[in-house]
C-alpha cells in the first residue's frame, strides 16, 4: 500500500497538511503515516530533567495525533500509523522515507506568513531533486472546499 508520509508539528500550515494527505488517501486506497519529530536536547548533561522533557514531549504529540487520528478514521476511514523519531527534522524525515519502503508522497504545508513557506518546507525543497519519492506542498490558505477539490 502506498503511504503519504506527513509530518505533525506545533504549525498552523500542518491541519491542510493532514487534510490533503487524508484525503488523497481515502480516494486512492493509500495509507497515512504521521511523522512527529523531537528534537534534540540541548542540554544533555541533565540526563534526568532532559528524560522527563522527551517523555512530556511524547505525551504531547500522541495527544496532538489522537485528535488528527479521530477525524481521519470517523470521516474519511483511514487508520493512519504514528512514528515518533528523535534528532533534526530533515534527516529523520529523509530516513523514515528510506526506512519505509512504502511511502510514496511526502506531504508538507506550506506556512502563508511574511517569513515564508516555512523552514521545514525550505529546508527540504533544496534537496527535493534527490528525494526518492515526490514532495506535495500543500498551501496553508486553501480553504477545506479547495482541498476537497483537488483531492
Amino acid at each position: 500500500m502506498r503511504k503519504f508520509l506527513v509530518v505533525l508539528d506545533d504549525s498552523r500550515e500542518c491541519l491542510n497538511a493532514m487534510r490533503f494527505a487524508t484525503m488523497r488517501a481515502e480516494h486512492t486506497g493509500g495509507g497515512v503515516q504521521v511523522l512527529s519529530v523531537i528534537p534534540p536536547e540541548e542540554f544533555n548533561h541533565w540526563i534526568g530533567v532532559s528524560d522527563i522533557m522527551r517523555e512530556e514531549a511524547r505525551e504531547r504529540i500522541v495527544a496532538h495525533y489522537e485528535v488528527f487520528a479521530r477525524w481521519m478514521r470517523d470521516k474519511h476511514g483511514v487508520d493512519p500509523e504514528l512514528v515518533i523519531r528523535e534528532g533534526e527534522p530533515v534527516a529523520e524525515i529523509l530516513a523514515q522515507i528510506q526506512e519505509d519502503r512504502e511511502i510514496g508522497v511526502l506531504v508538507l504545508g506550506a506556512g502563508t506568513g511574511k517569513k515564508g513557506p516555512g523552514p521545514l518546507v525550505t529546508q527540504m525543497s533544496k534537496s527535493s531533486g534527490n528525494l526518492p519519492v515526490p514532495m506535495t506542498v500543500v498551501p496553508g490558505g486553501l480553504s477545506k472546499e479547495q482541498l476537497e477539490a483537488i483531492t
